[in-house]
C-alpha cells in the first residue's frame, strides 16, 4: 500500500506548492487587508489539503477545486488577483470548509483599513 500513500503525498505536495507559489506571486502586488486575506485563504487551503489527504475522492476533489479556484482565478487586467477575485475565492473556500465539517477554518473578512466601495459589486457576498 506504499504506492497509495505516496500518491496521496505527492498529490498533497502538488496542491500545497500551487497554493504557496500563487501566494508568493500575489505578495508582489497586494498589500494590507487584501494580502492578509490572501494569506489566510492560503493557510486554510493548506490545512484542508493536509486534512483530506486520506479522505474520500469526493472530499479531495472539493479541496482540489477550491485550490484551483484560488490559484487560477483572474478578473483583473494584470497578472495578479483582484480584490473581487479574493472575495469570490473566500466564498468558495468557506463553502468547502463547511461541507467538510471544518467551520474552524472559515476565513472571515476583517474590517481593517478604509472602506473600498468601488471594489465590491452586488455579486460579492462576504461569507463568514
Amino acid at each position: 500500500m506504499a504506492v497509495d500513500e505516496r500518491g496521496f503525498e505527492s498529490g498533497t505536495d502538488v496542491l500545497i506548492r500551487k497554493v504557496d507559489g500563487h501566494l508568493a506571486a500575489v505578495r508582489v502586488g497586494l498589500h494590507g487587508p487584501e494580502l492578509e486575506l490572501a494569506e489566510r485563504l492560503a493557510g486554510c487551503l493548506r490545512e484542508l489539503v493536509v486534512s483530506t489527504a486520506q479522505a474520500s475522492a469526493a472530499d479531495r476533489g472539493r479541496v482540489r477545486a477550491a485550490v484551483h479556484f484560488f490559484v487560477l482565478r483572474r478578473e483583473s487586467r494584470g497578472r495578479l488577483l483582484s480584490v473581487r477575485s479574493l472575495a469570490a475565492a473566500q466564498q468558495v473556500v468557506n463553502r468547502v470548509a463547511r461541507q467538510l465539517g471544518r467551520p474552524d477554518l472559515l476565513v472571515e473578512t476583517r474590517p481593517e483599513g478604509p472602506a473600498r466601495p468601488a471594489a465590491r459589486t452586488p455579486g460579492d457576498v462576504v461569507v463568514g
